[in-house]
Parts: C-alpha cells; sequence; structure tokens
C-alpha cells in the first residue's frame, strides 16, 4: 500500500513539475520568431538557434518527464534548462523597486523548478511510467518480496530467461 501511494506522489509530481514548463512550450513552439525576437532584445547571441534548443527542451523535455523517460537524463536537462533560464530572463539585480522584486521572485521560482528537476532524476518516476512498465516492476507487488526470495535463496528472476532477465541492471535504471 505504502508503494502504491508512493508511485502516485511520484506520477502526481511528474505531472506538476511538466505542468509548468509544457503551457509555455507550446505557445512559444507556435511562435518561436515572436520567441526569438524577444530574446534578440534582450541582447542574447544567436537568439533563432536559442529559441529553437529552448522550444524542444520544454515541448519534449514535460513530455518525457510525464511518461518516465530517462529519468536522469529528462531531470538534469530540465534542472539545467530551469537553471539557465532564471539567470537569463530574470536578472533582478538589473532593476529597482518592485520590478526587482518581481524579478526576484520568478528567478526563485525557476530555480525551486531545478530543484524539483534534480530530485526527480535521483528519485527516478516510480512504477507508474514508462521505465517502471519496461523494467517489468508490478504497480502492486510489495517492497519486502524481492528480500524475501533473497534471505530464502531463491532467484527473484523469471526462470524462462526472456529479455527482462537478461537485462543488466544499470540498463533498466537508465
Amino acid at each position: 500500500m505504502i508503494a502504491r501511494a508512493q508511485d502516485g506522489t511520484l506520477l502526481a509530481a511528474r505531472l506538476l513539475l511538466a505542468a509548468a514548463l509544457l503551457p509555455t512550450g507550446i505557445a512559444r513552439a507556435l511562435n518561436v520568431s515572436g520567441f526569438a525576437l524577444t530574446l534578440a532584445g534582450s541582447g542574447m547571441p544567436f537568439p533563432n538557434g536559442v529559441a529553437t534548443a529552448a522550444v524542444v527542451v520544454q515541448v519534449f523535455g514535460p513530455l518525457a518527464l510525464i511518461v518516465g523517460v530517462l529519468p536522469r537524463l529528462t531531470g538534469l536537462a530540465l534542472a539545467a534548462f530551469a537553471t539557465v533560464t532564471a539567470f537569463v530572463l530574470h536578472p533582478f539585480w538589473h532593476y529597482v523597486g518592485p520590478a526587482a522584486v518581481a524579478e526576484r521572485t520568478l528567478q526563485l521560482a525557476d530555480l525551486g523548478l531545478a530543484g524539483g528537476f534534480l530530485i526527480y532524476a535521483l528519485a527516478g518516476p516510480g512504477a507508474w511510467s514508462w521505465q517502471g512498465w519496461r523494467a517489468g516492476i508490478p504497480a502492486s507487488a510489495p517492497q519486502g518480496k524481492p528480500a524475501a526470495a533473497k534471505a530464502s535463496g531463491k532467484s527473484a528472476a523469471p526462470r524462462a530467461g526472456g529479455k527482462r532477465a537478461a537485462r543488466s541492471p544499470a540498463r533498466a535504471a537508465a
């Protein structure tokens, strides 16, 4: 029961983190040239390339996050994106008064998102994801079962020799 709650919480966290970037990514994808003009106006070098890369990360990153594909890569890439966005688009030290407070708040929100993405990269997506399905993790299996099989000397891997039994632990974790 605790495993289900944990998997449900990880799914909810993935959906909430994706919701922070996906709507903006879709809006920017529909107007990449306008976003590039905004970046050019702020003095960004190579605004077209940066705008295209940002749109790709903001659209495909949250989709990979929702599905649970490549959690380490996705989490680290989105954390880097959120950190760069925080400092490039919200330099609060250039402003004074209420504008500085607003920019600092936006920068801290982006840095908070980066922290959430790093936690996702470390914790993984859980059983209710592509990675959990691919690794053959049953969503309702109790957590203590594999340890009991090891203690009795029996292997927890299936004897049929299927593809899932032959997969290395490092590949299953990625």
